[in-house]
């Protein structure tokens, strides 16, 4: 079976590597990915943690600082396969350690890269199945755990019709440390053995809530030059046809509430000019974050604020009136909620949050956030929360009361990880 799966790999890889390249998609790491390595490159047998993109990124926070702790003398490897990823996890790093991209899935890469780190463990935050990789730390003994493990909706109707295939390399993973009780069902349902599987909790609940009183909120709401009684909208990590949506819902709402201001944070930064271009069409003029010391936007006719800078979206958050999580309102699996919640702001999402399933489900039961549909609902929420001081203060304390009930998933992997003896 894997000759044929080396072979699918092959031919996809002929395909989209073109593709990629014309794209522009090649970034100064991408050699890493096809297994080149520094030539001095001294680990004495790492931890490697791997984090797919950027919120994985910053899940793993905890659980890297913990693995500090615990393990001081063990220098860390942290793998992504994406640029934004590599990024967020470039802070995580210290001197000594080694920040990477993780290999392209070919045996002879994989191989080659793990003979040259020489892992004494491998963790994978979420779930994410590399079977040369797996099969290749499986033959040299690094024991393998996947933390924060999840099997999404589509993922599991994948893996279900490649069940023969998949349940031989999901067996050579020593622990799934899953974020609930289906995850873990659908693990087993896959051929995973029960006693390998735990739920220990979602690590993003654990995002740190000191970041989020050190942020000077009043700051960035002076970078966009707002009045006191402007509100701002922002939409973090938005996807193509769904910013049409948000723009369609603006006009209606500026009808009615002429001080309300637009930030939209496309989910990548480079469709920010794309995104610019929505807006014009729209009757705006879209205003980049990152030229915004170089301009007024209070000078400007219909402004629309886009941030075209990595990094910054918590920020942003921080000084918005309300928040909509992007990806929801068309079929992407929608994103964070924590990260605005913990900043005790009122979110709304659209219907399509397969990625966060848990969670969403969770801030619905709870009364903590509110689900909108379509256009019409966007805009009828948003009117209903910043004309309702009251609403939009239970929705923000709900929802970071939830926070605080959830938390501890970290400490509950850390433990698993310990209780292994690994090292």
């Amino acid at each position: 079976m894997f000759i044929i799966y080396n072979l699918i790999f092959f031919i996809f890889a002929l395909i989209y590597l073109p593709l990629y390249l014309l794209r522009g998609k090649f970034h100064h790491g991408f050699s890493r990915r096809l297994g080149f390595l520094p030539d001095n490159l001294n680990l004495d047998r790492p931890i490697w943690i791997h984090a797919v993109s950027v919120g994985e990124a910053v899940a793993i926070k905890g659980l890297v600082m913990n693995l500090r702790k615990i393990y001081p003398q063990k220098k860390l490897v942290i793998s992504t396969v994406t640029a934004t990823g590599n990024k967020i996890a470039k802070t995580l790093v210290n001197e000594g350690d080694f920040l990477t991209y993780l290999p392209l899935d070919f045996s002879f890469i994989a191989r080659n890269v793990l003979k040259r780190i020489n892992p004494c463990m491998f963790i994978i935050a979420e779930t994410e199945i590399w079977p040369n990789l797996i099969a290749c730390l499986y033959k040299q003994k690094v024991p393998i755990i996947t933390v924060n493990g999840r099997i999404s909706d589509s993922s599991y109707n994948g893996y279900r019709a490649i069940k023969f295939f998949i349940r031989p390399i999901l067996k050579k993973v020593m622990k799934f440390c899953v974020q609930s009780d289906i995850d873990g069902l659908r693990l087993q349902d896959l051929g995973v053995d029960r006693d390998k599987i735990q739920v220990t909790g979602n690590m993003k609940f654990d995002i740190n809530l000191e970041d989020a009183s050190g942020v000077n909120a009043f700051s960035y709401r002076q970078k966009l030059w707002l009045a006191i009684d402007d509100k701002l909208l922002v939409c973090g990590s938005t996807h193509p046809e769904e910013e049409e949506i948000i723009f369609e819902a603006y006009k209606v709402l500026l009808t009615t509430l002429p001080k309300l201001k637009l930030l939209i944070a496309p989910r990548h930064p480079e469709r920010s000019n794309e995104v610019g271009r929505l807006g014009q069409r729209n009757g705006f003029i879209p205003v980049f974050i990152s030229t915004i010391p170089r301009l007024c936007p209070t000078c400007i006719n219909r402004p629309v604020f886009i941030l075209d800078i990595i990094g910054e979206l918590f920020n942003y958050y921080s000084a918005a009136d309300i928040v909509f999580i992007g990806g929801s309102l068309v079929k992407t699996g929608g994103h964070n909620i924590l990260e605005p919640a913990s900043l005790r702001k009122p979110v709304i999402f659209g219907p399509h949050m397969f990625n966060f399933r848990d969670i969403s489900e969770l801030f619905l039961k709870n009364k903590a956030a509110l689900m909108v549909s379509d256009c019409d609902g966007l805009i009828d929420k948003i009117k209903e929360i910043l004309k309702c001081d009251l609403l939009a203060k239970e929705l923000a304390q709900r929802s970071y009361e939830l926070i605080l009930k959830n938390r501890g998933a970290t400490i509950r992997n850390i433990q698993v990880i310990r209780q292994l003896s690994l090292i």
